[in-house]
């Protein structure tokens, strides 16, 4: 496994380069880092020349003054740049979870030709209203903010699972995502490779209680209208909430071993 850095808008990104065969770009997520990850990345190096890295504030990277969704999006493209130096022998397969996948999708949708395919896992979903509501508002505040407390062990010894982002930046990212997935729709009609989507049937939880079915109605009836307009999209549900990536990283694996190449189509 080979390890380096890229430099970017002030902040240094960890990348990391192991396995053999097809080119494979994998984007984590929101409050997930490469060590998160370790599981599903050791078993697509079995068959991918996987490059994996660290997005700002998150694990080994650097932290920084912004957190917004460009910001986040120029890490991804530094990245990608970087592995247009790398020698590759095709495009890769850019593979993103939760944020990373709409950061994956608003990548290939600006430079089509430096991506084969596009693997979608719990994000990128162009939802038919927004996820934060004024009412739900102080649910995601307290949520986020506790999220961020329980990480102060983890920042005070520097691990790779750090994540050094307070419970505001997190709130403000996410309704910054309500507003740009009102838009998505018209991100996925730029984009002419094949894209397979890896969803969650119980995003918010399995509890049939409070705010979690409205959720996870929402979510389904996102990928549903996505469906609708791009047929040609394969979408895989797993049982599993938006931890999936954590919990079912075999199934996640095997998906995309089998996604289809540039040449060819998927079917829903």
């Amino acid at each position: 496994m080979r390890q380096f850095t890229v430099h970017h808008d002030g902040v240094t990104i960890p990348v990391s380069r192991g396995g053999r065969g097809r080119p494979l770009v994998l984007c984590p997520g929101l409050s997930s880092t490469q060590a998160d990850l370790h599981e599903l990345i050791a078993l697509l190096r079995r068959d991918h020349d996987v490059v994996t890295f660290d997005l700002r504030g998150h694990g080994l990277a650097s932290a920084a003054d912004r957190y917004s969704f460009g910001a986040f999006l120029g890490d991804l493209a530094a990245v990608m740049a970087d592995c247009a130096r790398l020698d590759l022998p095709e495009a890769p397969v850019l593979v993103g979870y939760s944020l990373g996948a709409d950061l994956a999708l608003h990548y290939a949708s600006e430079r089509p030709d430096t991506v084969a395919g596009l693997v979608l896992i719990d994000g990128a979903n162009p939802v038919p209203e927004p996820f934060i509501t004024e009412t739900d508002l102080p649910l995601f505040r307290a949520m986020w903010e506790d999220q961020a407390a329980r990480q102060e062990t983890e920042r005070a010894n520097g691990t790779a699972r750090q994540v050094v982002l307070t419970g505001r930046d997190i709130l403000d990212l996410n309704v910054e995502l309500d507003v740009l997935r009102t838009h998505l729709l018209d991100r996925y009609r730029k984009v002419d490779c094949p894209i397979s989507m890896i969803m969650s049937t119980s995003m918010a939880g399995d509890s049939g209680e409070g705010r979690a079915p409205h959720y996870n109605q929402l979510w389904r009836a996102g990928i549903d209208r996505l469906v609708r307009e791009r047929p040609h999209i394969a979408t895989s549900w797993l049982d599993a909430d938006h931890g999936l990536v954590f919990t079912h990283a075999p199934e996640i694996a095997r998906i995309i071993r089998s996604a289809p190449g540039p040449t060819a189509r998927p079917t829903t």
